[in-house]
């Protein structure tokens, strides 16, 4: 499933617990993420998952469950 994917990624980037992470976790505020950390994760799930994400998409993220829809939304 992309979600235990996207967490497992995102624990291991911000070196936070797995169990932090939620759908609904904000990745700058609950996380502790920057902007740069946001990139460096979206880029990684596009080599994971073999999609280009449109950068005008990347700043709209900011919960788990986004990255997690545009993945999705990537892939079709």
């Amino acid at each position: 499933m992309i979600f235990e994917k996207v967490r497992d990624l995102v624990a291991e980037q911000l070196g936070v617990s797995k169990d932090m992470i939620k759908p609904e976790s904000n990745i700058l505020e609950d996380l502790g993420a920057d902007s740069l950390d946001i990139i460096e994760m979206l880029m990684t799930l596009e080599d994971e998952y073999g999609i280009t994400i449109p950068d005008e998409k990347i700043s709209q993220v900011k919960t788990i469950a986004e990255i997690v829809a545009l993945i999705e939304e990537c892939q079709k």
